[in-house]
């Protein structure tokens, strides 16, 4: 930012003198310069554009013979006619200084105007779980097995479509009370490593959670790095953990070296109906804060920095687990289903 301040002041804090030669022939000082800038779609419900980001330059001045826009981004542009159209990518509502010089010759007069512009999230990943059958492996893979997970959880992962499927427009992880492969209860852990990950962004994932006593819903991601630092140096970001004793009680939480475990960052916020509707879970993810929604509703926020280790690439992890965190479950439980309508993540 001082750099490009200094060039701005530089290249736009003088203007030259009121006439000049060139050839012997006098070279008139351009004046009343006038600037508009314009966000496409600007209305009264979208009074900074309409999130293309694109706007639209028109410049006039008397004697002017071109034009140098400092667009308050880092870019610059010239043109010898009274108007340009740019696209901002930044997203969300920033503000701007645009810098206009009009020159003529050597000749030049400058002047500024203030931007405030709106640019909508692009998507850069989702799955809409649209297609019948066993997740996308282009997508998604398993972990798998009755370990515990460093948890004391008690049930067996698989991949069966009795666990784990994509149904009527819904991925479906089915968690039963069952004895297989030496444990009572069965379910299934989905992720994208080594498939997807990414580094800050938003993301949206419509999820209705499962019911019982002893179930235990998570929507998290693990650090891409994890294989060569481990947990928790790789930092765990959660953007949804319920418990079924604690019925509509959402967490978010994360793990680095420094809190982790019983220690986590933790939020938390009581909604309504998570088990027998869909709610959104977000996640706001920057270089300068962390931020956890439901429904749009900002219930906890981080501050990040370059020392912790969310500033790297991160996957996803989808599963629903017994015990554990979770508690003791319900003798009477006999199964659940975690159902997820859509993940999708924005720039």
């Amino acid at each position: 930012m001082l750099s490009i301040f200094l060039s701005a002041f530089m290249f736009f804090s003088c203007s030259g003198d009121s006439a000049g030669t060139t050839g012997g022939e006098e070279v008139i000082k351009p004046s009343n310069l006038v600037v508009v800038a314009t966000p496409v779609g600007v209305s009264t419900q979208n009074p900074n554009g309409d999130g293309s980001g694109t706007v639209s330059f028109t410049f006039s001045a008397t004697n002017a013979k071109s034009y140098k826009i400092a667009l308050g981004d880092g870019e610059t542009k010239e043109t010898t006619t009274g108007s340009l159209t740019y696209t901002y990518n930044a997203g969300g509502t920033n503000s701007y200084t645009v810098y206009v010089s009009a020159y003529n010759g050597s000749q030049f007069i400058s002047t500024s105007v203030a931007l405030t512009l709106y640019v909508a999230p692009k998507a850069i990943w989702a799955d809409e779980f649209n297609v019948d059958g066993a997740p996308n492996p282009t997508y998604w893979g398993y972990d798998l097995g009755n370990n515990g997970w460093g948890n004391n959880e008690i049930q067996n992962y698989t991949n069966r479509p009795e666990n784990v499927k994509v149904q009527n427009g819904v991925l479906k992880i089915i968690t039963l009370k069952e004895n297989f492969g030496g444990s009572n209860y069965t379910s299934a852990r989905i992720k994208t490593q080594g498939k997807f990950s990414f580094k800050y962004g938003r993301v949206d994932i419509r999820a209705k959670l499962p019911s019982g006593v002893g179930t235990w819903p998570a929507l998290w991601m693990l650090g891409e790095n994890i294989s060569s630092v481990s947990w928790p140096a790789c930092g765990e970001i959660d953007i949804m953990e319920h418990l079924g004793r604690e019925l509509n009680k959402v967490h978010g939480s994360l793990h680095a070296p420094s809190h982790y475990g019983g220690n986590s960052k933790t939020g938390t916020t009581t909604i309504n109906n998570v088990t027998s509707e869909f709610h959104i879970y977000s996640l706001d993810w920057r270089s300068d804060v962390i931020k956890f929604y439901v429904d749009n509703v900002l219930f906890y926020s981080y501050t990040n920095n370059n020392s912790t280790p969310f500033n790297s690439n991160f996957f996803f992890i989808i599963n629903n687990a017994m015990g554990g965190w979770g508690g003791s479950v319900d003798p009477n439980f006999t199964s659940s289903t975690f159902e997820v309508d859509y993940i999708r993540v924005f720039n």
